[in-house]
């Protein structure tokens, strides 16, 4: 496996700093921020000093029931490609539920959901990734996720999981310590268990990020400092394997580029401290299995009733699925309806501009009874239509710029020649109007 060394997140808020960052020697990027015909400036110029750029995917869902989407697979080949990417990574987790295999409405989380640990979600799990290796022209290392909740009769630990899934499928593992301290805190598993249960050669790199706890729910915000028992976790992996790379994430509440450059530092002291016994040998997957010797199909339909019951009950009220703890699902819930809130902001910021205050609460009660469908942008305009046709907007100034802002961006672009298309614009507008 290539030496990555020590990287950091790539965000736009924070490009130039990067720039200017000593001793970064590799810098990962969110696969869906990028088009791959128009890349950042500092993106190009850091990839002419030669630091590597690696896609991470957030939207591939390959814990989902569904088969990955051929699309989102060729735009995350087309991502690696354009960055000259020595691997790309994505999440073990699902994003979406229902559809065709519970003949129910298509449902998004707009957030990574944890797989249930059974042989069903297993061997589902395996096929997507052999399907995703094959349509990417690099090497795909998938990485464990944070999760505030756990599924009811769990057939294996994380480590077993994790090493059945590499031993199957050849994919190597990205590991974030900082999801395996969230793991520790909200589900009462054991770091150091998890890391004695891996195989510890498939690793590509590992993930650091700070989080916060509150009323006993630690929750991975990536908008915080690395905490103590995160880097003790990092130091443990460190004494068992050295990890080819280690990257700091930050995606929101960025601080003084000083700051970011001292946790890189914390990192690497403790990565350095972890020293000691390691496993540098190459990983060897055993063979992997035929897709058609593993009847996947019955298994996906019952992954598939799970999973839209379980996001179902967060994002659309439904009742909580038997064995789930219903306190933690309110809190998932409340979590997911946060972020949407918090996502379509940075979506659509001229929505917080227009309803000032007002946004966030008209928000979540608008998401109360309309779970997500089609993504974040989608997610906007409905929401900005049903305030206008509720009729509880009373300030005028506020309802006409809402008005303009949902017309501007609800028509095709460029505008439709065609006469059905004009006719269901001119009939929106009427609507609208009243």
């Amino acid at each position: 496996m290539e030496r990555l060394g020590t990287g950091i997140g790539w965000r736009p808020e924070i490009a130039d700093a990067v720039e200017r960052m000593p001793g970064i020697d590799w810098v990962e990027v969110v696969a869906e921020n990028l088009c791959p015909g128009h890349l950042p400036e500092s993106l190009r110029r850091l990839r002419e000093r030669g630091v590597t750029v690696v896609p991470h995917g957030v939207s591939l869902g390959l814990g989902g029931a569904d088969r990955p989407d051929a699309a989102r697979l060729l735009a995350l080949a087309e991502r690696a490609e354009a960055l000259g990417s020595p691997l790309v990574t994505e999440h073990i987790a699902f994003v979406r539920a229902g559809g065709p295999l519970t003949a129910s409405p298509r449902l998004e989380a707009g957030h990574l959901l944890p797989v249930p640990r059974t042989r069903d979600a297993l061997d589902v799990l395996c096929e997507n990734i052999r399907i995703a290796q094959d349509a990417l022209p690099v090497p795909l290392a998938v990485e464990n996720i944070a999760a505030l909740i756990s599924w009811p009769g769990e057939e294996m630990t994380e480590g077993q999981f994790l090493y059945d899934l590499a031993d199957r499928t050849g994919v190597r593992l990205l590991i974030d310590v900082a999801n395996l301290h969230t793991n520790h805190v909200n589900r009462g598993e054991d770091p150091a268990e998890a890391l004695a249960g891996l195989p510890l050669e498939a690793i590509a790199y590992v993930h650091v990020a700070g989080g916060f706890e509150r009323d006993g729910v630690w929750h991975d915000s990536h908008a915080h400092p690395v905490p103590r028992p995160v880097l003790d976790i990092l130091t443990d992996l460190a004494s068992r394997v050295s990890p080819p790379g280690v990257l700091l994430e930050r995606d929101e509440n960025f601080p003084e580029p000083g700051e970011l450059e001292r946790e890189l530092g914390a990192i690497r002291e403790a990565v350095e401290k972890g020293g000691g016994a390691h496993a540098d040998g190459a990983w060897r997957a055993a063979a992997p299995v035929e897709p058609s010797s593993v009847p996947t199909d019955p298994a996906r339909q019952r992954l598939a009733l799970a999973q839209t019951a379980l996001l179902s009950a967060l994002v659309a009220g439904t009742p909580v699925p038997e064995g789930f703890d219903r306190v933690r699902l309110g809190v998932q819930a409340r979590a997911l309806a946060g972020k949407r809130a918090d996502v379509v902001a940075k979506v659509a910021p001229e929505l917080p501009v227009i309803l000032g205050a007002g946004y966030r609460p008209a928000f979540l009660a608008y998401a109360q009874g309309a779970p997500m469908t089609d993504g974040y942008r989608r997610d906007a305009l409905s929401f900005a239509e049903q305030l206008l046709l509720g009729g509880k907007l009373t300030d005028a100034r506020v309802r006409r710029e809402l008005r303009e802002w949902w017309l501007e961006r609800s028509g095709p672009t460029p505008r439709s020649r065609r006469p059905a298309v004009r006719l269901a614009r001119a009939t929106r507008r009427a609507l609208l109007r009243h």
